[in-house]
């Protein structure tokens, strides 16, 4: 038989009847997201698990009733109804009434005491944390896995420091107590520096880490301490309280820890700096120093004195000589007059015409031919060697013998 089709909107009808009469009244677990808070008061939101997610609506008048901040992340308990919208053909749960559970529960305690700890302060002063430390308290179990990780990055970072490990309970109902024993022990230890650390687990596993007791031991440790806790999406009471926060245990000893041969590479520059600094600098001062001796011998009233007798003695030689040679050229000159003085008229006269016959032969051109010169003579007249023509006879002729020649051009 065939059946007469239905309209879409009869369709939506028929489930809208279906699953409103069938989920009259629901109660559901899950987590909100996706949250919107109108401004006309009403509340729009989805809860979901790990598998599913459904929309809810919490209209104002109900949302007044609401006696917990509904935000994105929180476990919470809904009751109301299944809803059907047939122009869009979806559903979703009109909720009456809304609680935590446990889950949800925690994350308001969460919450409170976050606020609270903030109020009083507790997130507000940090410790430094020592550049290159030499004492590491680690609280956190000896048998798990992120205290291997942690000395693993240790011993490739910096090995120049000493651990001390205290074993301690990370989970469980009495591990708030040893976490804050521990925190309070190892800040008598003269330690550089603390650090709480353990792997990634659930909320309820992490939970030591946001205890009241905790916190308050962390804040008044007088020893800077580091929260490795989780991973990087777990944020914790811990991490707001410490000195400094690290996603994980191993970025923990990677952001406390030196690289050391970073450090090394960092030195032999720096030595290499200061060695030439030094140098320039000594060598400016030496300068410096020679300039300054230099200046006080030049001021120095010995040195002056030195220096003046020195002229003096310079002086006096530069007279001596100058006064003998001018002794010795009067000497010569009186000996040239000395002479003549007793010599009668016909003596003097003598003596001129012998002076004369001495110069007349000092310029008798002959007198150089004994001494490898030769004499140039054309026609029988003595002439210059300029005034000889080319092809034209003429004599040359020294003390011993007389040679005829001709000047040729040149080639």
């Amino acid at each position: 038989m065939e059946h007469r089709p239905l309209s879409v909107f009869q369709l939506n009808s028929q489930i809208k009847s279906i699953l409103e009469d069938t989920f009259l009244s629901v109660c559901v677990e899950g987590e909100i997201s996706n949250i919107t808070h109108h401004s006309s008061g009403h509340i729009y939101f989805n809860i979901k698990d790990s598998q599913s997610a459904i929309a809810c609506v919490l209209f104002r008048g109900n949302a007044q009733f609401v006696d917990i901040a509904l935000k994105n992340g929180l476990q919470v308990i809904v009751y109301g109804g299944i809803s059907v919208y047939p122009p869009r053909g979806n559903y979703q749960i009109l909720c009456k009434k809304i609680i935590a559970s446990d889950i949800g529960n925690l994350f308001l305690q969460y919450e409170q005491l976050k606020h609270t700890l903030q109020a009083k302060g507790y997130f507000d002063t940090k410790k430094p944390i020592p550049a290159f430390p030499k004492r590491v308290i680690l609280i956190t179990s000896s048998t798990g896995a992120a205290l291997q990780d942690m000395l693993r990055v240790a011993q490739s970072r910096w090995n120049l420091l000493e651990f001390l490990i205290l074993d301690t309970l990370m989970q469980g109902e009495n591990a708030k107590y040893q976490v804050a024993q521990h925190i309070a022990y190892a800040d008598t230890l003269q330690a550089d520096v603390i650090v709480l650390a353990r792997g990634g687990g659930s909320m309820q596993d992490l939970w030591t880490f946001n205890e009241e007791c905790v916190a308050d031991a962390i804040f008044q440790a007088q020893t800077p301490i580091v929260s490795a806790i989780g991973h990087q999406s777990d944020v914790l009471l811990s991490d707001f309280v410490a000195d400094l926060r690290a996603p994980t245990p191993s970025a923990c000893i990677e952001m406390i820890l030196p690289q050391q041969t970073q450090w090394l590479y960092k030195i032999a520059d720096l030595r290499d700096f200061l060695s030439h600094k030094i140098e320039a600098v000594l060598q400016s001062k030496t300068s410096t120093l020679q300039a300054m001796l230099d200046y006080y011998r030049l001021c120095s009233y010995e040195e002056k004195l030195k220096n003046q007798h020195k002229t003096i003695e310079q002086l006096r030689k530069l007279l001596d000589a100058k006064m003998h040679f001018v002794l010795q050229e009067k000497l010569a000159q009186l000996l040239l007059l000395a002479p003549l003085k007793t010599l009668n008229p016909i003596k003097i006269q003598e003596q001129i015409l012998n002076n004369l016959s001495e110069s007349f032969k000092l310029c008798d051109p002959t007198k150089h031919c004994h001494n490898g010169y030769a004499q140039i003579t054309q026609n029988g007249r003595i002439t210059a060697l300029q005034h000889l023509k080319l092809d034209t006879p003429f004599e040359l002729t020294n003390s011993e013998t007389s040679k005829k020649a001709q000047l040729l051009p040149e080639d």
